[in-house]
C-alpha cells in the first residue's frame, strides 16, 4: 500500500524480515556493540601510550581522540537510513572487513596526516556497528527477542566501560600496544559473518534512495560533530578565548539548525519531528541524556579520581571496574529481562536511577586515603544502574513509537546515546577542572607564607629532605606542600563531580515521574499470577 503524504513526511517506513537464526543475530548485536564502546575507551584509557607508541604532542593527541570519536558521530545517525534502504548485510558486511584492515594498518603509519586520515575513516566505519545492530532488533528479530537483543545492546556501554579499563592495560603490558587496534582485526569479520547468518538478505530499496534526504543527513551529521568537536577541545585550549573553538560550536549550532529547517520544507525528510511528538517519547529521550551523563561517575569519576590521586594505571583501577563493575552484570542483566516480563519499565528505571543516585551520594564522602577497594560499593550500585536503566528506558520509548518508524527513531537515539555520552565526558573534565582550580584558590588563601602554622609544616616537611642540603630540603618542602594541596583540590573537585552527577540522577527520576503508562502492545509486561489475580477481583482486593 503506498505512504500518504502524512507518512511520508513522518519519515521512511522501516520492514524486515524475521531472521531464520536470531541467535546469531544476537551475537551480531553483542559483538558490534562491544567493539564500537571498546572503540570508544581507546583514545582515553589508552591515548597516553597511543601518544608514545606514534611520537605525538599533547596536542596531536588530543586532535587523534578528537577526530576518531568526532568521525563516529558524524556517520552514526544516518546508519539507521542507511541499512533501511541497502540492508543490514550490505551495512555491516562490508565495513566490517574495511575496518579490520584499516585497524590492522594503523599502527604501522608514522606519518601524522595518514594517522588522524585512517582514524576518520576508522571512526566512521566504528560509527556504523551500534546503529545498525539496533535495527538488527528492531526489522529482524522476532518481538519476542527484541527484550534480550535490547539487553545486549543496552549492557554494553556498562560492560566495556568496566573491561576496557583492564583490556587496555592487558594489551599494553603483554600483547603490546598494537592489539589495541588488532582486536578488531579479529572481531569485526566476525561480526560480519553472524550479520550474514543471522540476517535475511535484502534487496535495495531504490524508492528510498531516489528520495535520500542527502543534506538532512549531512547537516545533522556534521552539525553534531563539531559541537562535539569544539566542546572536546575546548576545555584544552580555554574555550571562549579559542577561535578554533567557537567556530566549532557555532558553526555546528547553524547546521543544526539548518536540518531542523530542512526536514521542515523537505518533502521525504530523513528523521522527521514527528516522531518526537508524542510526549512519552520526548521525555524517554531526555532520560536517555540523563543517564549517559550520571553514568559518568562510573566511566569517568572512579577511574579518573584513581588515575589522577591514587596514581594507578588503568589495568590496576581496571580490576576493580572488571570484578565488581562488569561481571555482576551477568547476573543483573537478567534480572532485569524478568522484571521487565512482569512489571511496568518506568518502576525499572525508577531502580536504575536510584541505584546511580545512592552510588553518586556515597562517592560525595570521597577523600584522598580512599584506595581501589573503598570503590567497590560504589562500583556494585552503579553496575545495578547500568542493568536497570537503559534498558527499561529504550523498552519505554519503543512501547509508545511506531516501530515502523525505526529508521527516523533510531537516528535521535544515536545522538542521545553516543553524541549525549561524549558530549558529558568532555564537559566533565571541563567541570573538574574548573572546579579544580575554584578549590585550589580557597585552599591557597589559607597557606600564607608567613602562616605559624605554614612556617611549622614546612620546618617539618624540610627535616624529612634534610639530607639533600638546607636549601634543596626548603625547595622540596614547598614542593611538597604544593602538591599536598593540588591533592586536596583534586579531591574536592571529584566531590563536586559526584554531587554533580547524584543531581542528575535525581531529575531523571522527576523526568520519569512525568511519563505516562504506554499503550497496550507486544512490549506491554504481563503480571505476576498472584498479581494478575489481585487485578482480576478488585472487590477481594478491596476488602
Amino acid at each position: 500500500m503506498p505512504e500518504n503524504n502524512d507518512d511520508r513526511r513522518s519519515g521512511p517506513v522501516s520492514r524486515g524480515d524475521v531472521a531464520r537464526y536470531p541467535f546469531f543475530a544476537v551475537v551480531a548485536v553483542l559483538l558490534g556493540a562491544f567493539l564500537a564502546n571498546f572503540d570508544s575507551r581507546l583514545t582515553t584509557i589508552g591515548l597516553p601510550d597511543l601518544r608514545g607508541a606514534f611520537s605525538l604532542t599533547f596536542d596531536e593527541g588530543a586532535w587523534l581522540s578528537t577526530a576518531a570519536i568526532g568521525s563516529q558521530i558524524f556517520v552514526a545517525p544516518a546508519v539507521a537510513w542507511l541499512a533501511t534502504v541497502f540492508g543490514l548485510r550490505r551495512v555491516l558486511g562490508i565495513p566490517s572487513l574495511v575496518y579490520a584492515v584499516v585497524s590492522l594498518t594503523i599502527p604501522f603509519v608514522r606519518d601524522y596526516t595518514t594517522l588522524i586520515a585512517l582514524s576518520i575513516a576508522h571512526g566512521m566505519l566504528l560509527g556504523t556497528f551500534v546503529p545498525a545492530t539496533l535495527m538488527i532488533i528492531l526489522r529482524n528479530l522476532p518481538i519476542r527477542w527484541w527484550i534480550p537483543g535490547i539487553a545486549m545492546y543496552s549492557i554494553r556501554v556498562g560492560f566495556a566501560l568496566d573491561s576496557s579499563s583492564s583490556l587496555v592495560g592487558f594489551y599494553v603490558e603483554h600483547l603490546g600496544w598494537q592489539w589495541l587496534y588488532w582486536q578488531g582485526v579479529v572481531i569485526a569479520p566476525l561480526m560480519g559473518l553472524m550479520v550474514y547468518l543471522g540476517t535475511p538478505s535484502e534487496p535495495v530499496n531504490r524508492d528510498l534512495l531516489h528520495h535520500a534526504d542527502w543534506g538532512g543527513m549531512l547537516l545533522l551529521g556534521a552539525g553534531v560533530a563539531m559541537v562535539y568537536a569544539g566542546l572536546d577541545q575546548g576545555n584544552r585550549l580555554d574555550w571562549l578565548s579559542s577561535g578554533t573553538v567557537m567556530a566549532l560550536l557555532i558553526g555546528g549550532g547553524l547546521l543544526i539548525i539548518g536540518f531542523m529547517i530542512n526536514e521542515m520544507v523537505a518533502p521525504r525528510p530523513w528523521a522527521h519531528f514527528n516522531v518526537l511528538f508524542s510526549r512519552n517519547i520526548g521525555l524517554s529521550l531526555i532520560v536517555i541524556l540523563l543517564y549517559t551523563l550520571t553514568s559518568l561517575s562510573n566511566s569517568s569519576l572512579v577511574p579518573n579520581f584513581l588515575g589522577a590521586v591514587g596514581a594507578l594505571r588503568p589495568e590496576q583501577s581496571g580490576v576493580l571496574l572488571f570484578t565488581y563493575g562488569a561481571l555482576p552484570m551477568f547476573v543483573l542483566v537478567p534480572i532485569s529481562i524478568l522484571l521487565l516480563r512482569h512489571l511496568d519499565p518506568r518502576i525499572v528505571v525508577v531502580l536504575g536511577f536510584s541505584a546511580f543516585a545512592a552510588a553518586n551520594l556515597w562517592g560525595t564522602q570521597l577523600s584522598h586515603v580512599w584506595a581501589r577497594e573503598d570503590f567497590v560499593g560504589i562500583v556494585l550500585l552503579t553496575s545495578v544502574g547500568q542493568a536497570f536503566t537503559l534498558l527499561p528506558i529504550i523498552i519505554m520509548a519503543l512501547s509508545n513509537s511506531d516501530p515502523s518508524r525505526a529508521t527516523a527513531f533510531a537516528a535521535y537515539i544515536q545522538i542521545m546515546r553516543l553524541g549525549g555520552a561524549e558530549i558529558g565526558v568532555a564537559l566533565m573534565g571541563t567541570w573538574l577542572r574548573v572546579r579544580e582550580q575554584i578549590h585550589s584558590n580557597y585552599l591557597g588563601q589559607h597557606v600564607q607564607n608567613g602562616d605559624v602554622d605554614v612556617v611549622n609544616l614546612l620546618k617539618r616537611l624540610a627535616g624529612e629532605f634534610s639530607g639533600h642540603g638546607l636549601g634543596a630540603a626548603m625547595a622540596r618542602a614547598v614542593g611538597r606542600l604544593a602538591a599536598l594541596v593540588q591533592r586536596e583540590a583534586n579531591t574536592l573537585a571529584y566531590i563536586d563531580g559526584f554531587w554533580l552527577c547524584f543531581w542528575l540522577a535525581i531529575a531523571a527520576l522527576f523526568i520519569v515521574a512525568l511519563i505516562t503508562r504506554a499503550p497496550q502492545g507486544p512490549l506491554s509486561p504481563v503480571p505476576l499470577g498472584f498479581i494478575r489475580n489481585v487485578l482480576r477481583k478488585p472487590g477481594a482486593a478491596a476488602s
